[in-house]
Formats: C-alpha cells, structure tokens, sequence
C-alpha cells in the first residue's frame, strides 16, 4: 500500500533511463491500496514482475521473499521495488541480501517501509520498525542516492544503486526495533512470532470493542 508521498517519492527521483527498456521486479506488489506500478509502466520497462505471497491485483508470481534468488536467480533485474513490505517479513537479513543479489550492477533499488511511531498492522504478519538510521547502515553496501522520512506518516523511503563492485556486508550482529517484542532484538524465532501474534490480535480486538462501547450514544 502506497500514501501520497510514496507515489510522489517515486516520481521525483526514479528517472525514465533508469526504467526505459528495463527489466523490473516488485516485491510486496499486492495492490492494497495504491501502488507505484502504474508510475513504472508509463516509463516502459522491458518488462515487470510483481511477486507476492497471495494472488491478487498486481501479482505476476506468487512467490515468498525468502525464496526470490532461488526463483529468478542473481543479478537479473535493472530495478527492485519493495513498497511497505519489508516490516512483515521475519527473517529481514534474508530478504535484503535478496534485494540487493537480484539487482544487475548499476542496478536500482527503491524501498519504503514504516518506523517507529505505526502501530501493528499484520497483513498477514508485521515484525518491524526501520528508521533513517537503520536504513543507512542496512544499505551501506550500495550508493545511497536519496533517503528521506515519510512527511505523512512514520516511514522510510530509500533509492539505492548497486556499485559495479558489490560486496555484501554482514549483517548478522544487527538489531532492528521489533513492533513484537517493544526493543530491538536481533531476531524472532517461531514460537516467539507465534505467541506474539496471537497477543497482539487479542490486544487489537479488545481495542476495537472499548472504542466501540465508549463511542455508542448516550441515553
């Protein structure tokens, strides 16, 4: 799902030679609520993929994240989209090594995601935070060409570009805030998502029915 300052985010700073002719794949490209698809296409990529765990508008492929370097192999794309989609996936190491292989050197990659300050939304699942700081440090192996703040909303935007000599850095010992657990942690096991999330649907739940009552007229 994209606000008005994603789609305006792409616009400004994804450039037509970067597009024209290109191959494009979009990760998380489920079409919620607005997506930068129609942006991209207008610039006539050579073709475009958008993956996602379910079927449905603006899904090519269904295909986990965990699993795209094993579906499409290395350094295949021109440019990588991931729009709010990066705070749901678990294993988020896995994911943005990812990204980062599946793009051709000179490649683009273009993320948003949320940071402190959004509540839990699970769409299936929500596990993090990520703040201009995380993001830098996360995307220190490729040229950061812009990174701003969501202006509407706590939020990330990043465009990166992957240098013609890649070397990935480790990010084994990183600590990300996890909505889950209310700190950093450097990781989330299955039990622990497991009991987390069933929390947090409980907590969401008895949320909507003081809202409800307390809003119900007077008599």
């Amino acid at each position: 799902m994209c606000n008005r300052a994603c789609l305006t985010f792409a616009e400004v700073y994804l450039r037509e030679k970067e597009v024209k002719g290109k191959a494009v794949l979009e990760i998380g490209s489920y079409d919620v609520n607005g997506s930068l698809r129609s942006i991209v296409e207008n610039m006539l990529p050579k073709s475009y993929i958008g993956v996602d765990i379910l079927k449905g508008p603006g899904v090519d492929k269904v295909c986990d994240a965990d699993s795209l370097l094993d579906h499409f192999g290395k350094e295949c794309f021109d440019l990588v989209i991931s729009t709010e989609m990066l705070e749901h996936v678990r294993d988020w190491r896995k994911v943005i090594s990812n990204m980062k292989n599946l793009m051709r050197r000179n490649g683009v990659l273009l993320v948003t995601t949320r940071s402190y300050g959004v509540g839990y939304h699970g769409f299936p699942s929500d596990f993090w935070r990520y703040e201009v700081n995380d993001a830098r440090i996360l995307l220190s192996d490729l040229l950061i060409e812009q990174i701003e703040q969501d202006p509407i909303e706590p939020g990330v935007y990043i465009k990166a570009r992957k240098p013609t000599k890649f070397v990935e850095h480790d990010l084994t010992y990183y600590k990300l805030y996890s909505i889950l657990k209310s700190k950093r942690c450097d990781n989330i096991n299955i039990f622990e998502t497991r009991l987390l999330q069933h929390y947090w649907r409980f907590r969401s739940q008895v949320l909507k029915f003081t809202n409800r009552f307390f809003a119900r007229p007077k008599r």
